[in-house]
């Protein structure tokens, strides 16, 4: 029945204990009658700041009063991905949705997995529910923007839901995870609730300072380096150089030096056009968000000493030479068959060295009077602007033979260096002590606020990034991902340490993920995918929590000016991760006439806890196309592999091993897949 239950359907008589860790009474007697709220809410705590101005603090038994009343607005019974009953509804007033996906009673063992994305829908994958139900676990989702708080309330309301379903009123174990802006959600419930969850997976975690520096810092790298970029990639790629700072200049060198220690991963440079953002313009894309919040920036970089404007060195001539404010009458305007304008030529064209840079906005006849923002692309050989994206009507409309287009670039120039003025009061940000004189004085001058804090307190909805978790909790960190840098899981590591002391090895993994970036890797040989290790986190984390099995240590690593570098073998190593060893003709670079037979040897290793290796499959000619080779029963933790090729065309090749272990050994499950590469270089003649 769609609206809110028949009073007395969730009446039993077990429930009044249940209800003690389950979750609050006041909750619950929404469904049964809307008349008795008022009553339970007295009976009930409300959830509060635990201090003023601090996050609220959620456990099984307060009410939040922004989530206060759950309505279930359908029920299903539905066969694909697995059979499962799915429930749907929102929280009343808001615009929160929720699902359940409850697996059959004979799948369920007594848990549920909570996936948690801030710009996410309130309905799960088919991977999500399958790979739930296959765990022993039903599946939560709600729609993002509401932080934890949302997260715990349809958390504890589908504790109700289900017990109603199963007919059973034992303890239910929740488990909640989610990766980039999710981890920030994770995190911030995982410290600021008890008795919601019992452990939390956060993986390609940021930090505080991630967002938006971490766009800007490789905004920066680009402006300085992308003429230079592919030539960075070569030596940082299989059977490289390893040198990435031979070749540059000394501006080049220091800019590489600086987004390096920030935390870039220098091996993620071998996909240098993602890196720097060449295919898409999103790392500016905060820039909006930052023209709001300190609105004097542009200005004082321009004017004021300690800023690259005004800087007398040859960056800050690099900078003063690039910028652009120039304003060009409209001399034509192409339309499509509705009138709308498509294009326009202008009468003068700036001199542009980025053009990833400007900015265009359109202004009147005179010149003015701002219009407003015009979107697009600028061809400066031809002089035409091509109108792409969102933009406004009242913009559109204005368009007009004579009416001007401002051509700017100075405000996004000056965002590429807004890091130097944002090293946080915080200790323990060691990425930011470049900025720092020998007394722990900034270098540059400060701006008011530190905007990533605002942002990431606004993205988990209020938290803190303490260390103080309340549940066990594994994290999962990839080493190349550009986006969530791989120190940010050494510094959160170093918050719970704090936070816990003694009780830190019962309670908190880190786990460091190799050859896998932010994204899904789609049809790459340089990439793995992260979902089994994060899948097999999380059925960790739940034996954790539940049956007291310790999982596997965590990662062994240093931390050298901002980059985390793990050992070659996998039982110092630690993690789960299987570790693979390749090379050609003995080496990791090799040169050979067209026509010519090479070997690979493989050396794999699965760490302690790691499970056996299941699959092998090679990609000789490093296009992303992997085939898999058989060769008897090879699920074990040491696996060693020789096989041929013969390349016939000349070329520079990247052939890959990609190897998948599981914890059973178990070939043809589709969850908890460990995957990791072994790459070599093979060159063509």
């Amino acid at each position: 029945m769609k609206g809110l239950r028949k009073p007395g359907k969730y009446a039993n008589p077990k429930l009044s204990s249940a209800l003690k860790w389950s979750l609050s009474l006041a909750m619950f007697s929404t469904l049964l009658m809307p008349g008795l709220t008022a009553f339970a809410e007295k009976l009930s705590p409300v959830c509060a700041e635990q201090q003023s101005g601090g996050p609220v603090w959620i456990n099984a038994e307060c009410v939040d009063p922004l989530y206060n009343r759950p309505v279930i607005d359908s029920e299903t019974d539905l066969s694909t991905p697995v059979p499962h009953r799915k429930v749907s509804g929102h929280f009343e007033g808001t615009d929160k949705k929720f699902t359940f996906y409850f697996p059959t009673k004979r799948e369920w063992k007594g848990r549920f997995f909570h996936l948690v994305y801030p710009l996410q829908d309130e309905n799960a994958t088919d991977v999500s529910i399958s790979f739930g139900a296959d765990s022993g676990a039903y599946t939560v989702q709600t729609n993002g923007g509401g932080g934890y708080r949302v997260d715990a309330a349809a958390a504890k309301f589908s504790k109700v839901v289900a017990a109603e379903y199963y007919g059973s009123w034992r303890r239910i174990f929740g488990y909640i995870y989610g990766g980039s802006g999710g981890s920030f959600q994770t995190i911030g419930a995982i410290e600021n609730s008890k008795g919601v969850w019992d452990g939390a997976v956060p993986y390609i975690t940021g930090v505080p300072t991630s967002i938006p520096n971490n766009f800007f810092a490789r905004a920066f790298a680009r402006f300085v380096l992308e003429d230079k970029a592919q030539q960075i990639a070569d030596t940082v790629s299989p059977g490289g150089s390893g040198n990435p700072y031979d070749g540059l200049d000394a501006v080049e060198r220091s800019v590489l030096h600086e987004v390096t220690k920030l935390g870039v991963p220098l091996r993620a440079w071998e996909d240098y056009k993602y890196v720097l953002g060449i295919n898409e313009e999103g790392l500016l894309g905060f820039g909006g968000v930052l023209r709001g919040i300190d609105p004097t920036y542009v200005d004082d970089f321009w004017s004021k000493q300690g800023y690259l404007g005004t800087e007398q060195s040859a960056l800050g001539e690099m900078f003063r030479q690039a910028k652009i404010d120039h304003v060009a009458a409209i001399s034509e305007v192409t339309r499509d068959a509705h009138n709308v304008p498509t294009s326009l030529t202008i009468e003068s064209v700036p001199k542009v060295e980025a053009p990833f840079l400007l900015e265009s906005a359109l202004y009147d006849t005179d010149g003015t009077t701002k219009i407003g923002t015009l979107r697009g692309s600028f061809d400066p050989v031809t002089k035409v602007f091509t109108i792409r994206g969102s933009n406004s009507e009242s913009v559109l409309g204005a368009i007009e033979e004579g009416a001007k287009l401002r051509i700017d670039n100075r405000f996004n120039l000056a965002i590429l260096s807004y890091h130097r003025h944002q090293v946080p009061k915080r200790p323990g940000y060691y990425a930011w002590d470049q900025f720092k004189a020998a007394d722990g004085t900034p270098l540059y001058p400060q701006r008011p606020m530190e905007i990533g804090s605002l942002i990431s307190k606004n993205v988990t909805g209020g938290g803190t990034y303490n260390g103080m978790i309340n549940g066990k909790v594994i994290m999962v960190v990839n080493l190349l991902d550009a986006d969530a840098y791989p120190w940010d899981g050494d510094w959160y590591s170093s918050r719970v340490k704090e936070s816990l002391d003694k009780s830190y090895q019962d309670n908190f993994r880190l786990w460091y993920n190799d050859n896998a970036d932010h994204i899904s890797p789609g049809r790459t040989a340089r990439l793995v995918q992260y979902d089994g290790i994060l899948q097999q986190a999380i059925r960790d984390v739940s034996a954790w929590a539940e049956k007291g099995i310790t999982p596997a240590r965590s990662t062994r690593y240093e931390l050298v000016d901002g980059q985390i570098k793990v050992p070659n073998h996998a039982v110092a190593r630690g993690g789960i991760q299987p570790v693979v060893d390749l090379s050609v003709d003995g080496a990791a670079r090799i040169d050979i006439d067209a026509g010519q037979t090479v070997t690979f040897k493989a050396k794999i290793q699965v760490p302690p806890w790691g499970g056996r290796v299941v699959k092998t499959e090679w990609d000789y000619l490093g296009t992303g196309e992997f085939e898999s080779l058989s060769f008897g029963n090879i699920s074990k933790k040491k696996v060693e592999v020789t096989v041929q090729y013969t390349y016939s065309k000349p070329g520079t090749y990247f052939p890959a091993l990609r190897v998948t272990s599981e914890r059973e050994g178990d070939k043809n499950t589709p969850f908890a897949n460990v995957q990791n590469l072994g790459r070599v270089r093979v060159v063509v003649h």
